[in-house]
């Protein structure tokens, strides 16, 4: 109990001496951080030029949250699939691992503001050598053992004060590093969740697009049979035989290039989805209609979008960290000081290790100045402002590709619905067509290639209704992204 009290008496005053010293110092200077303070860019923007057609869009569809904005589309299995993308996708781990990082050195960054203390022991045996400056010494000595052991123990520590506030300049770097970071893995999940829906959008698209080709396939040898058997009875030429026969295998020939597309987009969904190509396969081969767009918030400010937009938060993080590496840089202008210290014993013995007498504090004030070194730190400097006005121009940037994002959503969802309408009505006037031709064909008032015509016609503007529906549909996903929905 004895010895416990002793080293503890002996270790308190230098600990406190150290301690003290050093948060004197670091008070004295607690405000002197050289460097510019950070001050986020303003960021004028004017309102959407493109909203105004978007809040005059028709329809009766809530609006769904933007947090959530797939459970719009009213769709089970596109949610449960944009879930399933959410929880697996590799690249929104890798996204994760990636802030990990950013916060670890951000804690690291820290760190350095504190004192560091390190416990070390050594036990050294030593042979003389009779030659060496001890051996010539004490070797004629009487009673010199050449045989010699050496014991020691310490607590040390080191503290590098922050007089000038390069160590929390770099701290604030790090700080707005990990915030980027953060920032980044919140646009990887919008980018994913996106993505997942719009390859399912496609994949409804497409089978929409198969179901039109195979119904005009069934058409076309419905017609093919009817020419036959006019050309059985004689009243329809060869030529008109031929002519049927390539429209059905025109037909046919439009469903290998939709079916090849299909299979693409299962398998890039499956890819998003963290699983092997084809999973899916089985589960998306039963054709399902294509989800109805929901509403789209058409009120929100410009500046609100920004605040939501992963890029643009990422790129002003960034701005500020380079804001940040500037006085880091400009600290190296300044001498560092350093203390440290070391409550060690020294003995020959173990059993006298951590006695009073083999007691040998040490105590060293260190200081660095780097005062002449070629231009070293100016360099680091001019390339620290280099970095910063490479960020500033980067968050401008990201500013206007943001609204340039919302005015192309916005002018694409409302120009692809007003495309389905008209679609819509000349399909409906091409069934009329086609069945009043087919009539007219059967009694002999117009030629086959009025009907081949009207057949033609309708077959292309039915694929293109679908795929304007499936457009539609990944142009709402478009918007929403662009706002910045899916956090």
């Amino acid at each position: 109990m004895r010895f416990v009290s002793n080293r503890a008496i002996l270790m308190r005053p230098l600990l406190a001496a150290l301690a003290s010293l050093g948060l004197f110092l670091q008070l004295c200077v607690s405000g002197c951080a050289v460097g510019p303070s950070y001050r986020t860019p303003a960021t004028p923007l004017e309102s959407f030029h493109s909203v105004g057609a978007l809040a005059a869009r028709p329809t009766s569809a809530p609006t769904p949250a933007l947090e959530v904005w797939w459970d719009g589309f009213n769709d089970p299995m596109l949610s449960r699939i944009v879930q399933q993308a959410r929880d697996q996708n590799l690249d929104l781990a890798a996204a994760l691992a990636r802030v990990q990082q950013a916060r670890a050195g951000a804690r690291e960054a820290g760190a350095q503001l504190l004192p560091t203390f390190d416990v070390n022991g050594h036990a050294t045996r030593i042979h003389y050598s009779l030659e060496s400056p001890v051996g010539q010494i004490a070797g004629p000595l009487p009673g010199f053992n050449r045989n010699q052991s050496i014991y020691d123990a310490g607590l040390g520590a080191v503290w590098e004060l922050d007089l000038f506030g390069g160590l929390r300049r770099g701290r604030e770097a790090a700080s707005a590093e990990a915030d980027a970071a953060i920032a980044e893995q919140a646009g990887t999940r919008i980018s994913v969740t996106a993505d997942a829906a719009d390859a399912y959008l496609r994949i409804r698209g497409d089978q929409a697009r198969i179901a039109v080709a195979e119904q005009q396939v069934a058409t076309d040898e419905r017609l093919l049979e009817l020419v036959r058997q006019r050309f059985g009875r004689g009243l329809a030429a060869v030529r008109e035989v031929a002519q049927v026969e390539a429209l059905l295998s025109h037909a046919r020939a439009s469903l290998q290039p939709l079916r090849i597309d299909l299979e693409a987009q299962i398998n890039r969904l499956d890819v998003l989805l963290g699983v092997q190509p084809g999973t899916s396969a089985g589960e998306l081969q039963t054709p399902s209609d294509i989800p109805s767009v929901p509403s789209v918030p058409a009120d929100d400010r410009p500046l609100e979008v920004l605040r939501r937009r992963p890029d643009v938060i990422a790129a002003e993080r960034h701005l500020a960290a380079s804001n940040a590496r500037i006085g880091q840089a400009l600290a190296d202008y300044y001498p560092k000081i350093s203390l440290a210290g070391l409550l060690g014993y020294e003995s020959s013995r173990p059993s006298d290790l951590f006695k009073a007498a083999t007691f040998q504090p040490q105590g060293t004030a260190g200081l660095r100045w780097r005062v002449f070194d070629f231009g070293k730190v100016s360099a680091e400097v001019a390339q620290a402002k280099g970095a910063n006005a490479e960020a500033l121009a980067r968050y401008r940037q990201a500013v206007l590709r943001a609204a340039e994002d919302v005015e192309n959503a916005f002018t694409s969802l409302v120009q692809l619905e007003a495309h389905q309408q008209e679609l819509l009505t000349e399909v409906a006037a091409l069934k009329r067509a086609r069945g009043a031709s087919q009539e007219a064909y059967q009694g002999g008032v117009i030629a086959l290639t009025d009907v081949l015509d009207a057949d033609r016609q309708l077959l292309t503007a039915q694929d293109e209704l679908a795929q304007t529906r499936a457009d539609s549909a990944r142009a709402a996903v478009g918007t929403f992204r662009a706002l910045g929905g899916g956090w």
